[in-house]
């Protein structure tokens, strides 16, 4: 995988800029590079229409006097309202090199865009009763919102809103470094689109953003089996089970075998083994093996269940094989060969399963059910986080809406089964297989089916390939 950019928690970015400090960066300086990289978003959208920069009393409020400095050196029509009065040394140092005037109050205030820089990261409590009131007047009077590093009332560490609302931004734009509520629910339904301020920090983390993957070709030598077989286990609805085929197909394994009984048409490139379960699983060519769409819950599927995890394939576990999983039954796997991709009902469950409470935001609870159990965990959802037993945790972003229809957490499942069986390390074929999925969507007409979009994997994975091959 590409590098990928760490996403740093509030303590962490204080000490990546306590780090810049003590190399003999000052932060004015710091300041200024923040402020000035975020004015050429704002300057790309707003130009010399009339932008209204919210300022609060601290460093983020200092970031909003630069962008109006800037902008006002560019010619911008730029307005500042104020409400509170620089507490932060810093922000006294922007204040002042910003010489026109400043309101205290804005809630006639209207323009074209309106930068939020009255809070940001660090933010532990509600916006009070004004800030909130004067935070929404002024989005609702102006055309486009923008936020600089958090919209004002996210808390920075969990996602969450706090307070009663904040309004819907159209562009957030994180400065030095990502942090986790640039990817989690219900903040960044918030944020709209996400942009990267770089200001020289060189922090590291365990947490760290999606990337676009760079997946290399076949070679000339290459052959079905060596391209990755992958076995995926039908059950009682073998829809389910054929659109998980379907996206492993594109996303690159060379050989699809659907082990189902059930007498449902497959297309003519999709291999169907009818024969008993532990016959069929018992091929040393297997390179993964997918159970869980469409398997049902009764005594059957809980008997393909336990064949299944018997196995010695590398395995992915979705939706029914989850609510049926025990610890005891994966006991003996290795950990970090096991998949398993839940949606929120189905970690709540798989939390419960391996004695654990739902404590913490959404990567710290897919940690924690990770590090528990020994499997990669894919918390999918619009806020989708992958999480490795060692401790290492990869945040997507934000998924298409249109995603919320049935049969797409199939879609899902067969995509990173598909990088399984080509031999990706379980920590990367899931990163793939998401980003896959995600790419997927994004390519697909609104209103799309779980089929259309399985159909768009090989799509997807075509972008990859290619950027592999130039």
């Amino acid at each position: 995988m590409p590098p990928a950019d760490p996403i740093l928690t509030v303590a962490q970015m204080r000490s990546a800029e306590q780090a810049l400090v003590a190399q003999g960066v000052s932060v004015d300086a710091l300041m200024q590079q923040a402020g000035r990289g975020a004015a050429e978003w704002v300057w790309r959208i707003a130009g010399k229409h009339r932008v209204t920069v919210l300022c609060g009393p601290g460093n983020n409020g200092g970031d909003g006097y630069v962008i109006a400095q800037v902008l006002q050196e560019r010619g911008g029509d730029v307005r500042v309202v104020a409400p509170d009065a620089p507490k932060s040394e810093a922000c006294r140092t922007a204040r002042a090199l910003f010489q026109s005037t400043v309101m205290q109050g804005g809630t006639d205030v209207s323009g074209a865009v309106l930068v939020d820089c009255l809070f940001g990261n660090g933010l532990t409590r509600c916006l009070s009763d004004h800030h909130g009131r004067l935070l929404n007047a002024l989005a609702a009077s102006h055309e486009k919102r923008i936020a600089v590093d958090l919209p004002s009332g996210v808390e920075a560490d969990g996602g969450a809103i706090l307070g009663d609302s904040i309004p819907a931004f159209d562009l957030t734009l994180a400065l030095g470094a990502w942090k986790r509520a640039h990817f989690l629910m219900p903040a960044t339904a918030r944020m709209g689109a996400l942009r990267l301020v770089p200001i020289g920090i060189a922090a590291s983390s365990c947490v760290t953003a999606l990337a676009k993957p760079v997946i290399t070709p076949p070679g000339p030598d290459a052959h079905k089996y060596r391209r990755g077989l992958l076995a995926v286990v039908g059950g009682a609805m073998p829809g389910a089970a054929l659109l998980a085929c379907t996206a492993a197909q594109g996303a690159g394994a060379g050989y699809v075998k659907l082990l189902s009984d059930q007498s449902a048409d497959v297309p003519l490139d999709l291999v169907r083994d009818a024969r008993p379960l532990d016959h069929a699983l018992d091929d040393n060519r297997i390179g993964a093996l997918l159970i869980g769409p469409g398997l049902g819950r009764d005594d059957t599927a809980r008997a393909r269940l336990q064949a299944a995890v018997a196995s010695k394939a590398k395995l992915v576990i979705d939706a029914d094989a989850l609510m049926l999983l025990t610890p005891n039954a994966i006991a003996h796997r290795m950990p970090g060969t096991t998949i398993a991709t839940p949606h929120e009902g189905e970690l709540a469950a798989l939390e419960t399963a391996f004695g654990l409470g739902a404590v913490g935001s959404k990567i710290d609870r897919a940690l924690a059910l990770a590090r528990r159990s020994g499997m990669v965990v894919v918390a999918k959802g619009p806020d989708t986080v992958i999480a490795s037993p060692d401790g290492v945790a990869t945040c997507a972003p934000r998924a298409s809406a249109w995603l919320s229809t049935a049969g797409t957490g199939d879609v899902l499942a067969g995509t990173i089964a598909s990088r399984l069986a080509c031999g990706d390390d379980p920590a990367v074929a899931a990163q793939r297989g998401v980003w896959l999925h995600g790419e997927a969507a994004r390519l697909c007409p609104p209103a799309f089916t779980a089929g259309r979009l399985a159909a768009a994997i090989a799509q997807a994975f075509a972008r990859c390939v290619q950027a592999g091959q130039g």
